[in-house]
């Protein structure tokens, strides 16, 4: 039986992207840009080292919204997942949604409209578990928003919320409470101590 731990990117993995001066939150768009949370990959070791494989599912609409290109989203991707080998995170599976409903000026045609993909539905979740041959109630979504645990939960698996009030710029815009994870925490380490018990010493 193979079970995956899916994590989402930003907020989970990676922090959020802030702009001193406009005070703008967004996302990483280019490998300089990558700083990893605190303990997230202790955490993701830790299920690594359980026997999970790792995989990543994330949104990433910048280039139907005209921000930037899918490149940049493929490049960024590529050098977090160097990152987190360095660090002894092997990441067997990279799932992105580039799709938005209502895409933006500028914004890649293709991209805009409904899919199937972009959390909150399970689509990035089911695709990563078909692709790594994954039994889904052996496996965890983990993520710090609602749609994360709504895509794990319709997916089948079970869903962890990275939840830190102290770090929550994002949280007004993700669209509602918290809900009910099956595990949560303020950090991935926490959430892997809460689902795998705690480490021995």
């Amino acid at each position: 039986m193979t079970s995956v731990a899916i994590f989402d990117r930003d907020g989970t993995i990676i922090d959020v992207v802030r702009d001193e001066e406009t005070g703008f939150v967004g996302v990483a768009f280019h490998p300089r840009q990558l700083r990893l949370l605190k303990d997230a990959v202790a955490g993701m070791r830790r299920f690594q080292e359980a026997g999970f494989k790792i995989a990543m599912a994330t949104n990433q609409p910048a280039p139907a919204k005209g921000q930037f290109s899918r490149a940049a989203v493929e490049a960024t991707n590529r050098a977090l997942v160097e990152l987190l080998a360095e660090q002894g995170v092997r990441v067997e599976h990279v799932a992105v949604c580039m799709h938005h409903p209502d895409g933006g000026e500028g914004g890649d045609p293709s991209l805009v409209g409904p899919c199937a993909c972009r959390k909150p539905k399970p689509g990035l979740v089911t695709d990563t578990l078909a692709a790594l041959g994954a039994d889904a109630a052996a496996s965890w979504m983990i993520g710090d928003s609602p749609g994360d645990v709504t895509a794990g939960r319709a997916a089948g698996v079970k869903a962890a919320l990275v939840f830190d009030t102290k770090r929550c710029e994002l949280c007004p815009l993700r669209g509602g409470a918290p809900g009910t994870p099956d595990a949560s925490g303020p950090t991935l380490l926490a959430i892997a101590n809460a689902v795998l018990g705690p480490s021995q010493p």
